[in-house]
């Protein structure tokens, strides 16, 4: 069976307890639904987990792409760097400028 290794992208980004809220909310209802209107194809889910940690909120996306090909679409052909919008720049204290990749050699559902 020939079939094409799914990658996983990981990242982190940083935000002040009062932008973190701000921050969530653009994640979820602006910049991967506009990911999707772009015609992205490829990118098959998006987690994203926080940490609070004394005065800021630590943000762990997890991005499940179909393909290296899919990766690229969505972050171009130097995809090793961070994709970050402008508005999701306003309100992040840091974050890391590139982006892990890992491919994925198994999924486990247990229930």
């Amino acid at each position: 069976m020939n079939r094409k290794k799914k990658i996983i992208r990981t990242w982190k980004g940083w935000t002040t307890l009062d932008n973190a809220s701000i921050y969530e909310n653009m994640l979820i209802n602006e910049v991967f639904p506009e990911v999707k209107r772009k015609g992205v194809a490829g990118l098959e889910k998006v987690s994203i987990s926080t940490s609070e940690k004394n005065d800021e909120v630590e943000f762990f996306l997890i991005l499940q792409f179909e393909s290296l090909e899919s990766v690229k679409m969505f972050a171009g052909e130097k995809y090793e760097l961070a994709y970050i919008p402008d508005n999701a720049k306003r309100v992040l204290s840091r974050y890391d400028a590139t982006a892990q990749h890992f491919t994925m050699k198994e999924e486990l559902i247990l229930k």
